[in-house]
Parts: structure tokens; sequence; C-alpha cells
């Protein structure tokens, strides 16, 4: 069997950590890097830094072949590709901080100026357009001393993956994305992948600017997409025996179309989706080109909220209480950033509305991101039993399994707003006044 060449993680966080998991499970050895010292501690243990399913399982696999350090250099040194997957906050005017970036790049230089030895760099952190050409790419060669595409390759290569199956989608992606200073550095990296996936993607090859257009480009297509499908879920609201579900089905049976993404229901969050979107617009703006569409889409993602906490309450009782079923921006993962739970509960705090809220895995980074005001509850049952109105805000299966007697009040009946129609049980339930958003005569109940 071939010789596996020895790869670097920078980063160890919701991408970096599965990722590094990932290519060592795969039989590569891997040196994964953080700053924080307690997540190398977890990944010298084969213990997972970060929550994601799987990730724990996986580690036991990987863990002969994954150490963790916080040294950078000693970790180019000793290896021959280097993933750089830190953070890239965004900026007031929606673009990409490079701080991070440029950091672990500082140290990558300084082990490429003493390592004789060709290495490949690769950007996996999304970054704006011209970030790799006139940020990246000029900071390695002056610290290193060394030119990029002939003494050190160098790639961007962003990830197309969800929180929450981050496992399957970098193992099993859509097409592998690879921005390239030479074609060396290319066929290195494309090497690394046909060696990992499971699912034989195709492999896009091309120079940096359009690469790092492609990332951000392919994430404000689907968050127009989510949000048509969202504007025909407010549409067929208004017209009675419409159903969101029937019309998108239909819809995403056309082959230009298809069904991904395609499903009405609330606005989408969570830590890539709303950011790319801004950084597409701040890139049109800086460049002087219109991004109507993009402008549209954040636009309307963010009067959804709105809405919502108005339709809540349009519901509520004077004095009465409302409950928030799912925190996090979406099921299986603990991150709540940019979410419909967390988003409405402020909302409805600003409105001075009682809020009880509740989720599987994101209840402790709401309670940090949330403010005061919101009563955090240990249990969906504790969460609906002080509740008048519930909204079901992120479709965890825990909330589907919930028994019909777990919704009742008879007096009056408690209101569940199911943002996602995933709770079929309860239509026609005494003791309910069932709420599916998306599905004509909304406002009858």
């Amino acid at each position: 069997m071939e010789k596996k060449v020895t790869l670097s993680v920078i980063g160890l966080g919701k991408l970096g950590a599965p990722m590094a998991a990932c290519l060592a499970a795969k039989g590569f050895p891997v040196i994964g890097v953080d700053v924080d010292a307690r997540k190398v501690d977890a990944l010298n243990r084969a213990q997972a830094p970060v929550f994601e399913p799987g990730l724990p399982e996986l580690l036991q696999v990987a863990k002969t072949r994954l150490k963790a350090t916080q040294d950078i250099p000693t970790a180019v040194l000793n290896s021959e590709v280097t993933f750089v997957v830190v953070p890239t906050p965004s900026e007031p005017d929606g673009s990409f901080s490079l701080r991070y970036v440029l950091q672990a790049c500082e140290g990558i230089a300084d082990a490429l100026r003493k390592k004789s030895l060709w290495h490949l760099v690769v950007i996996t952190s999304t970054i704006s357009p011209g970030s790799m050409d006139n940020s990246i790419r000029p900071l390695l060669e002056e610290h290193s001393g060394k030119r990029s595409g002939i003494d050190f390759g160098l790639c961007y290569n962003p990830e197309f993956i969800a929180l929450g199956s981050v496992i399957r989608d970098f193992l099993n992606p859509d097409f592998v994305l690879i921005g390239e200073s030479d074609e060396r550095s290319g066929q290195v990296l494309e090497g690394i992948y046909r060696q990992v996936c499971e699912n034989n993607p195709p492999v896009v090859r091309m120079n940096f600017i359009n690469a790092e257009l492609t990332k951000l480009a392919v994430n404000t297509f689907v968050t127009t997409k989510i949000s048509f499908a969202n504007m025909l879920a407010r549409i067929c609201e208004k017209l009675p025996g419409a159903d969101v579900d029937v019309v998108t089905k239909a819809l995403g049976l056309d082959s230009r179309i298809g069904t991904k993404y395609l499903k009405g229901a609330v606005s989408y969050g969570g830590p890539c989706f709303p950011r790319d979107n801004l950084a597409l617009i701040a890139t049109a703006q800086k460049v002087g080109a219109p991004a109507d569409i993009a402008e549209a889409t954040d636009r309307f993602n963010r009067w959804q909220v709105k809405w919502l906490a108005d339709f809540v309450q349009e519901h509520l009782p004077e004095g009465g209480a409302v409950g928030i079923l799912g925190l996090a921006y979406k099921p299986g993962t603990d991150v709540v950033e940019e979410s419909v739970g967390l988003l409405l509960a402020r909302e409805l705090r600003e409105q001075r509305v009682r809020v009880i809220a509740y989720d599987p895995a994101g209840v402790e980074n709401a309670r940090r991101m949330s403010g005061d005001g919101v009563i955090f509850v240990n249990s969906p049952q504790a969460c609906i039993d002080l509740s008048d109105i519930v909204v079901v805000a992120t479709p965890w299966k825990e909330f589907r399994s919930l028994p019909k007697e777990t919704w009742e009040r008879h007096s009056p009946p408690r209101v569940v707003i199911d943002c996602w129609r995933v709770l079929r049980g309860l239509e026609g339930c005494d003791g309910v006044i069932y709420v599916p958003l998306g599905k004509g005569g909304l406002r009858r109940c």
C-alpha cells in the first residue's frame, strides 16, 4: 500500500476537528493544531473537542493516527500538507476578516523558511474574493522568502458542509472546489480527496478568484432558493386550500430546480448562509456591481422573524407565555447563531412577552447569547406545560415523537405553531389549536 503523506490541520473547531478525524480515519497521519489547549488535550485523548454527531465514534477509529499540538511551525515541519480551518469573522461591511488566517499563515511561513522540501498550504476557511492573491499569498511569500507555485504550493479549498452532518458531507461532497496556485498544487490536493471521499465526486479546479467567488455564489444561491420557498409558504397561508408542501413537491420535480432546500418554513440561520450572502453583497458593492437579488434575499430573511413574532402575538392571550422548542439553527448541532428560535426569543422579549425555551443541544449556547429574560428549561415537557403558545422552531426528532397528550390543554386549548409541519398527529387533536405554517386558512385559528 502506498504510504500516505502526513497532514496538518490548523483550527480544531466545528469543521476542523471532524475534518482532521475524517482524514485520519481514512489512513492519513494527521497533526491537529489549535491555540485552545483544551481542544488539543481532548483530541490527544481521542475525545471530541466540539459537538458533532458521529465525531466521538470516528475519533476512536482515527486515534492511532491523530495527535494535536498548539505549535504551528512544529506541525508544518512534520507534515507535507497543511489545511487552515480557522474562523473568519464578519467585518461591519459584511466581508470576512483575515486576522486569524494571517496569524496562522505567519506560523506556517516560519516553518516554510526552514523547510527544504516542497509543502502544500491549503486555505479551507471561507474568505472574501481577492484574499488569496492580495493578502494570503504575499504574506506567505514575504515571511518565508519563498515563491508560491515554485517553492511551495497554495490552494483555496472551502468545504460545503452543514453542521450536524459534517462527517457525512465531508466524505460525500457534491463536488470538491479547488483554487490553485499551480497545477502541481491542485493535483496533490485532488489526490488526497480521491483517497478520502466515498462517492467519487467531481473535482473542479480553477484560479483563486473564481474559487473564492464560487464559494459565496453557491451559498447565496441556496439562500435564495430557501427564501423563495418561504415566500411561497407565506402566499399559501393567505389562500384557503393551499399547501406549500404540495406546491414545492411539484416544483422540485423540474430538473432545472430540484427538491433540495425547497421546504417552505421560516428564515435560514447558522454560521454560513447569512454571512456568505452578506459577503457576496459586500464584494459586489466594492466593485460597483449590482447585488439586488442577494440583498432582497437577506432583507426577506430578516423580515421572517419579525413576521413570526407578530403572528405569535396575534394568538397570545393577555399576559400569556410563549414556549420555543428549538434554539439550534438546525437539528443535530448546538450552534444557535442566527437561529429562528433564538432570534424569535429576542424579538418577543423586546415586546415584553414571557418566553420559555428548550433545545436538546443548544440551551447553554443560547443562554450565553439571548440576554436577560428568557427562561430556559430542561425538557420539552416543561416548556410546553408552562406555555400558552408553543412554537416548534427547529424540527428535532425528539419533538416529533412526543405523544399527543403532551400538547393538550383543554381550558383554553394550547396553540401550537409548527414552523416545519412535523407534528401531523396534532391535526384535529382535542385540547390543541394546531397551526401549521405554509397552509391556507392560517389566520382562522
